[in-house]
């Protein structure tokens, strides 16, 4: 391994230390009987009713049912958030159509559209996905919007200069300028659309790891309610890092990735 993939290596090592110490901290606590394992389950317990819950398929089968709804939501918000960006963005027509509905949208509690969402589409799948969606839209739209309002002026006016087509800009000039602002946004949108999950999943599911932990809530199994939530942190960091990774090989043309440290 290079010097530097080591520093690298290290940094990232550094990165997970304060959970691991907040985690061994947590479990000195509930050994200790500081902290009642009946409210908090320890580490240890938890990780035995994950392991338990793995032998007998049951994490498995939600999980796989949570991330197919989540990676749905998730696509359907791409598209709709930066079709929408590229209306609003390029046009000032298309922002006085479309920004202010989608701002009032963005303040309405997602709590308050449950009720709605069932009775417009049911108890199945449709509603939760769409629940996703509808969170995770608004971020990618609003990144996307600023990035494209925020291209240089004399770039679109060399393209006026070359002739290009309105689709030639905005493949070739208007997209990766803004693609930074776009990468920010779907970095907000992947958190996003996890928290959405836990609220879809709770509302007339019969699967998925929201399912899993409202059964636990009725028998009052804090270990598995404290398994669900470790895996749904441990998919936002993994989806956050996943995004991270996709960033620095997009933009590895800018100045910072290529020095591998912030431009001062």
């Amino acid at each position: 391994m290079s010097k530097a993939g080591g520093i690298r290596l290290l940094h990232t090592l550094a990165r997970y230390l304060s959970p691991l110490v907040l985690i061994l901290v947590w479990q000195i606590a509930c050994s200790t009987g500081l902290l009642s394992t009946r409210l908090v389950a320890s580490p240890a317990q938890i990780l035995a009713t994950g392991w338990s819950l793995v032998q007998d398929h049951t994490l498995l089968t939600n999980l796989g049912v949570s991330l197919l709804r989540a990676a749905t939501g998730l696509s359907l918000a791409l598209l709709t958030g930066t079709g929408l960006a590229l209306i609003s963005g390029l046009s000032k027509v298309g922002e006085n159509i479309v920004d202010a509905p989608l701002q009032i949208f963005r303040t309405l509690p997602v709590l308050a559209l449950v009720p709605l969402f069932i009775l417009w589409f049911g108890i199945g799948e449709t509603p939760k996905i769409l629940l996703v969606a509808l969170g995770s839209t608004f971020p990618i739209y609003l990144n996307l919007h600023k990035g494209i309002r925020s291209i240089d002026p004399k770039l679109l006016e060399m393209t006026r200069t070359l002739r290009l087509s309105r689709f030639q800009v905005i493949r070739d000039v208007i997209l990766p300028g803004a693609l930074p602002d776009l990468l920010v946004g779907i970095r907000f949108a992947v958190g996003i659309s996890w928290l959405m999950l836990v609220v879809a999943e709770q509302v007339n599911a019969d699967s998925g790891i929201g399912h899993m932990m409202m059964d636990a809530q009725d028998f009052l199994r804090t270990d598995i309610i404290f398994v669900g939530l470790a895996v749904y942190g441990v998919l936002g960091l993994a989806s956050d890092q996943f995004v991270r990774l996709l960033e620095r090989q997009a933009l590895v043309w800018r100045p910072v990735h290529l020095s591998g440290r912030s431009v001062r």
